[in-house]
C-alpha cells in the first residue's frame, strides 16, 4: 500500500458489533463457531425471556429491547446447546467477548498476555452492561441466569485510550499501540464527524444502521429504537450516547437477488436494473430474512414479496428491494423525531447502497423526502465499493505526536475495502478488520405468519 513503517503511529479497530465469541480461558482456544449479529436460531429463548419476571426492566437499564439481536442471547444458547462450552462455564474457564475483544486479545499475543478488554461502544451492544453506570451489571446477569464467578468478562473501557489496547506483539508492526477501539456503526458516525448532539448519520452495509448523536445522557427510546453509546473518548470526558435504528437487511437484499436470484451479476448494477422501470409495479418487498428489527421487533418475521402479477419484471424486485430499505429508514426517522422532538433535515451517509441515486432519493408513497449528504463528500479521496462496508474513522487515543481526536478525524481516510486510496503525508493510523468464520443465521420461523409493515 505503499506506506512506510515509520508513518504508523498507532492503529484503530473497528467491528461487528453484538457477534459473540468464547474461548477457553486456560488455553485461548475457541470453544464454537462465532455467533454473528443477525443470527436468529435464539427466537424461541427470546419469546421465554420476555415472559420471565423482570424482563420489563431490561430496555430501562440496556437501552436495548429484548429480541435476537444483543450478544447476551447467543452466548445463554451456546451455554445451553454446546456442551464444550456449558463445561467450561461450569468450570469457571469460560471467557466471553464480542469480535473486537478476540481480536485484542489475539493481537496481544492471546494468552500469554490475557489482554481481555472491549469498549464501551461494544459492551453496550451486548445487553450485560448497564447504560447509565457503564459498567457490567449484576441483575442483568441474573436476568439471564448467568453467574459471574464462572464467566470472564472483559473490561470495559473507553473507545479511545493510549495503553488500555496494548500493542501488536508479531508482524512487521510490532510493538505499534492500538490506541482506539470503536463499533462499527459508532465508527461511522465518528468518521462523519457526527460529535455534536443532532448529528445524524446511515451507514446502508450489509444492514443499515442509523445513528442519532443525543449527546451526555442516554435518551431511551418509547417508539422502538435502541439507546447506545456512541463513543467515549476517555480522559476525563463523559461517554456520548445515540438513538440507533437498526434494520437487518438492506445490502444483504441486493446480494440476494444477485446470488440467490440470479437478477445481476455485481452489486452495483442494482441501481440500473431498478431504474428500468418507472416504479416498482405495486411489488412491495419485507426483505425480513432476520426477523424485523427497528422499530417492529419482530423476531420471526420472514421475508415476503406482496403485489406480484403476471406483468411484473426483474427491474420492479429490484426497485422494491430498494425501497425496502428506503421505507424502514423512513420509519425509523418517524420514530427519532418522536423520541427527539426534531425534525431531521440532514442525514449523513456511507457504505456500498449510498452509491445508488435512486436509493439516496428516500423516496416511498408519502412523498418521504431527506437531504442526504455522502461521505464521498467529507472523504473524497475514499472510494466506496462495497454493499457490506460502512465508511469508519477508529479513533486514536493520544499517543506520541498525535494530536486532539476531534481534530485528527477529518485527516483519516479509513476503511474497510477500500479501493483507489492514494498516500496521505497527514495519515496517522490504520485500522484491522479481520474476518472470522461464523455460523449462518438458521431460516425464519416457520409458523406461517407474514407481516407487512411497508403497506
Amino acid at each position: 500500500m505503499h506506506y512506510d513503517i515509520a508513518d504508523i503511529k498507532a492503529i484503530g479497530i473497528t467491528n461487528q458489533r453484538e457477534t459473540t465469541v468464547v474461548w477457553d480461558t486456560n488455553t485461548g482456544v475457541p470453544l464454537y463457531n462465532a455467533i454473528a449479529w443477525p443470527d436468529t436460531r435464539t427466537k424461541g429463548l427470546v419469546r421465554e425471556l420476555k415472559q420471565k419476571k423482570g424482563a420489563d426492566e431490561i430496555l430501562q437499564l440496556t437501552g436495548l429491547p429484548l429480541s435476537t439481536y444483543p450478544s447476551s442471547v447467543k452466548l445463554v444458547w451456546l451455554i445451553d446447546h454446546v456442551e464444550e462450552v456449558r463445561k467450561a462455564y461450569d468450570e469457571g474457564r469460560l471467557s466471553f467477548g464480542t469480535v473486537d475483544t478476540w481480536i485484542l486479545y489475539n493481537l496481544n499475543g492471546g494468552k500469554e498476555r490475557d489482554v481481555h478488554v472491549t469498549d464501551c461502544t461494544n459492551a453496550s451492544r451486548t445487553m450485560f452492561m448497564n447504560l447509565h453506570t457503564v459498567q457490567w451489571d449484576d441483575k442483568l446477569l441474573d436476568f439471564f441466569g448467568l453467574d459471574r464467578k464462572k464467566l470472564n468478562l472483559p473490561k470495559i473501557v473507553p473507545s479511545s485510550s493510549p495503553d488500555a489496547f496494548g500493542c501488536l506483539q508479531r508482524g512487521i508492526l510490532q510493538g505499534v499501540p492500538i490506541a482506539g477501539c470503536l463499533g462499527d456503526q459508532s465508527s461511522a458516525l465518528v468518521g462523519q464527524q457526527g460529535f455534536t448532539p443532532g448529528s445524524a448519520k446511515n451507514t446502508y452495509g450489509t444492514g443499515c444502521f442509523l445513528l442519532y448523536n443525543v449527546g451526555e445522557k442516554p435518551v431511551i427510546s418509547e417508539h422502538g429504537l435502541l439507546a447506545t453509546i456512541a463513543y467515549d473518548f476517555g480522559g476525563k470526558r463523559k461517554p456520548v450516547y445515540a438513538l440507533e435504528g437498526s434494520i437487518a437487511v438492506a445490502g444483504s437484499g441486493v446480494k440476494f437477488l444477485m446470488n440467490n436470484m440470479g437478477f445481476i451479476t455485481h452489486s452495483h448494477k442494482i441501481s440500473d436494473l431498478a431504474a428500468s422501470v418507472e416504479d416498482n409495479g405495486g411489488c412491495v418487498f419485507v426483505t425480513a430474512f432476520s426477523g424485523l428489527f427497528a422499530p417492529y421487533w419482530i423476531d420471526d418475521a420472514k421475508g415476503t414479496i406482496f403485489g406480484i402479477t403476471q406483468f411484473t419484471e426483474q427491474g420492479h424486485i429490484a426497485r422494491a428491494t430498494l425501497e425496502a430499505t428506503c421505507f424502514q429508514t423512513k420509519a425509523i426517522l418517524d420514530a427519532m423525531e418522536k423520541d427527539s422532538g426534531h425534525k431531521l433535515n440532514m442525514l449523513a451517509v456511507d457504505g456500498g447502497m449510498s452509491n445508488s441515486n435512486l436509493c439516496m432519493q428516500v423516496s416511498g408513497p408519502n412523498d418521504i423526502t431527506l437531504r442526504v449528504k455522502r461521505i464521498a463528500n467529507i472523504l473524497h479521496r475514499h472510494k466506496r465499493t462495497s454493499l457490506a462496508s460502512p465508511s469508519t474513522a477508529p479513533p486514536c487515543g493520544k499517543p506520541p505526536h498525535l494530536g486532539p481526536l476531534s481534530q485528527r478525524v477529518s485527516q483519516l481516510t479509513c476503511g474497510r475495502s477500500s479501493t483507489n486510496s492514494r498516500r496521505s503525508t497527514r495519515r496517522t493510523a490504520w485500522f484491522l478488520s479481520p474476518t472470522l468464520p461464523r455460523r449462518t443465521a438458521r431460516r425464519c420461523s416457520r409458523s406461517g405468519k407474514c407481516f407487512s409493515p411497508y403497506m
